[in-house]
């Protein structure tokens, strides 16, 4: 119930592992950790994988926190209602407040209903994850992911990162921006995504993204992700820059590319969207 809260609360504090890759590899920007924000992230992610309440000595040891650090953090957190004492014995877990202050953030600025629902379809249809994302600094940001079924595929969820010039989703936001937005990213880019399937320069990212204005749609293939084969568009959606990407494993997806394409175009008729001109 309370994973949406968290994957906005990482998103805000830039404190989870995808961040920490992102920031090392895709940006000359130096991540800065405030170490108080990162323990509720952590505090948060503990209930989440044990479900049940935990003294502050279990939390302590678990997280392995001082003492005087879990009292302060579960006293503040208590005092302000987001943890509370289910039984009364020294046991805290998570309040509903976490989850109504997710939904009135989300409501506030809620992806389209169609777009939703298009996602959806096209994961059913193709049997892949498919996810809808954003632009964030030098990152792509999930914001909704319909995961696949299958056993083996791509693993995203909300709040997922990748660089925005070394993954199909990313290049289809940056062809939704101007050439003079586009250029103030790259000279924040150090390009090196740690895989030579990548764009290693501004040159080779336009280049992608001429490439893709031809062909209809943006392709990737173990860029960001290892053995990893996406197609990605960019999406109708008013205000907002979104893009639509369908990924999964390369022995599955990477000769598919163009049958993912006309799943994705007909799911988003069927939803009465378009796609969004790509700029060259």
């Amino acid at each position: 119930m309370y994973m949406n809260f968290l994957s906005l609360y990482m998103n805000l504090c830039e404190g989870g592992k995808i961040d920490d890759k992102h920031h090392r590899r895709c940006g000359r920007t130096v991540k800065v950790e405030v170490r108080q924000a990162a323990n509720v992230l952590d505090l948060l992610e503990f209930f989440a994988e044990r479900k049940q309440p935990a003294t502050m000595a279990e939390i302590s040891e678990a997280l392995s926190w001082p003492r005087s650090s879990t009292f302060n953090l579960i006293g503040t957190l208590s005092g302000r209602g987001y943890l509370y004492e289910p039984s009364g014995r020294g046991g805290y877990y998570p309040t509903p407040r976490w989850l109504s202050a997710s939904q009135a953030v989300a409501e506030a600025d809620p992806l389209p209903d169609a777009v939703i629902a298009a996602a959806r379809a096209i994961r059913d249809s193709t049997g892949e994850t498919t996810c809808i994302a954003s632009a964030s600094g030098l990152s792509a940001i999930m914001l909704f992911v319909a995961e696949s079924r299958q056993p083996i595929r791509y693993f995203a969820a909300a709040g997922s990162r990748v660089p925005i010039h070394a993954s199909s989703v990313g290049r289809a936001l940056m062809a939704l921006m101007s050439k003079s937005d586009r250029d103030t990213l790259y000279r924040r880019m150090d390009f090196d995504s740690g895989s030579p399937n990548a764009p290693q320069s501004a040159a080779e990212v336009e280049h992608e993204l001429i490439e893709a204005s031809k062909r209809g749609y943006h392709q990737s293939n173990s860029e960001f992700v290892p053995d990893l084969a996406g197609v990605s568009v960019p999406l109708p959606a008013d205000r907002r820059r979104l893009s639509l990407v369908v990924a999964g494993p390369t022995s599955r997806c990477l000769e598919k590319r163009s049958d993912l394409y006309r799943h994705i175009v007909e799911a988003l008729v069927d939803h009465d969207l378009s796609l969004k001109n790509m700029p060259d």
